[in-house]
């Protein structure tokens, strides 16, 4: 009985010792930077172009939305597309 109960303690200590380096070297996760979110403000706006468009059927044959996006991207930041 003893040994039973010293084997349990023995191999719970070995798996939390092995196991409480791999949680304490996990890396915080990174803010994005001001690009990335910028980035992602224009994706969203574009998404709600994209939907209301094609919603009211004025979306060019064949148009697909990376192509659309990438438009939508250039307009957005200013550039002289779409």
């Amino acid at each position: 009985m003893m040994n039973r109960i010293l084997g349990t303690a023995l191999a719970a200590t070995l798996a939390l010792a092995f196991a409480a380096p791999a949680v304490a070297q996990t890396k915080p996760k990174k803010e994005p930077t001001a690009a990335q979110l910028a980035a992602r403000e224009r994706m969203t706006k574009c998404s709600a172009e994209w939907k209301e468009a094609k919603a009211a059927k004025k979306i060019e044959p064949g148009m697909k939305w990376p192509k659309y996006w990438s438009a939508c991207n250039t307009r957005l930041k200013g550039g002289t597309k779409a």
